[in-house]
C-alpha cells in the first residue's frame, strides 16, 4: 500500500463518508497533503522515519481541506473518538484539525518548534 493509499485509507476510516463523490475528492486531498508534508521534512528525513505521524498528519490536513469545500457535498461533522468537530462559517472545524496535524508533525519538520520535555 502506498502512502497516499494509507493517508487515504486513515482519512475515510475517521470520516467515515460513504459518499462516492467525497471519496473521490477525499483522495485528491490526500494526494495534496502527502505533497505538503513531504515538502516541509527537515532534511534528511524521509516520510517512512515519521510514517504514524506522516499518515495520521496527511489524514487531518485532507479532512480539513474537505470541510472547506461547498458546505452542500462535504461532510456535516467530524467524529474522531469522543470528540465531533462540526464545520461552520468560522471553518473552526478544519483550523483544529490543521493545528493537530500541525503539532503532530513538528518535530519532524524544519519551519516548526516544538518542546520534547522536561
Amino acid at each position: 500500500m502506498t502512502l497516499t493509499e494509507q493517508i487515504y485509507a486513515q482519512a475515510v476510516l475517521l470520516s467515515g463518508t460513504e459518499d462516492a463523490a467525497q471519496k473521490q475528492l477525499l483522495e485528491f486531498f490526500c494526494r495534496s497533503a502527502k505533497a505538503h508534508w513531504h515538502t516541509r521534512l527537515r532534511e534528511g528525513l524521509t516520510p517512512e522515519d515519521c510514517k504514524a505521524d506522516f499518515v495520521a498528519a496527511g489524514a487531518l490536513y485532507a479532512l480539513a481541506a474537505l470541510s472547506e469545500v461547498d458546505p452542500v457535498s462535504c461532510m456535516e461533522r467530524i467524529e474522531i473518538g469522543a470528540v465531533n468537530l462540526v464545520p461552520g462559517k468560522s471553518s473552526a472545524a478544519s483550523r483544529c484539525l490543521r493545528k493537530q496535524a500541525d503539532l503532530m508533525m513538528a518535530p519532524y519538520c524544519m519551519d516548526a518548534f516544538s518542546f520534547w520535555g522536561v
